[in-house]
């Protein structure tokens, strides 16, 4: 009987404003029981601090992976998304836009600014944090991402 490799905890950048929808994804993480480093950025403007080490976030570590809503306060998802994908030292990190937007033209649009997936956020409790939870195991679990 072989066992599971145990999955290495990854540092998750969550930009999203609602409050409930961050509260969802903390549960998911805690029900994967994986200890992934959770950092929660509320607007687009903080995002983007958190992402170039600057103001308050200094210190703030390189994200392997990005969950991304669309809609933010300052700088909405597609800015945020266009800049990550044109910087040099941001462009690969994966970057899961996870939105209420069903809108065709937002899906489009996320792709040609590189997104690596579009999801829509269900708003059903349950179904939400199952959707997390798969977020989180392929990217932990399946995906070899880029080396720190």
């Amino acid at each position: 009987m072989s066992e599971e490799p145990v999955a290495k905890p990854i540092v998750v950048l969550l930009v999203e404003d609602d409050p409930g929808d961050e509260l969802m994804t903390r549960e998911a993480f805690a029900e994967n029981k994986v200890n992934n480093e959770l950092h929660v950025a509320r607007d687009g403007e903080l995002a983007l601090d958190f992402l170039y080490q600057r103001n308050s976030f200094e210190d703030a570590p390189r994200p392997d992976l990005i969950l991304l809503d669309l809609n933010l306060p300052k700088f909405d998802g597609r800015e945020i998304l266009a800049q990550i994908k044109q910087h040099p030292d941001l462009c690969s990190i994966p970057v899961v836009v996870l939105t209420t937007s069903r809108a065709e033209e937002d899906v489009l649009r996320s792709y040609k600014l590189h997104a690596n997936a579009y999801v829509n956020k269900p708003v059903d409790f349950t179904r939400f944090i199952d959707v997390v939870r798969q977020i989180d195991n392929f990217f932990v679990s399946v995906v070899k991402l880029p080396s720190r």
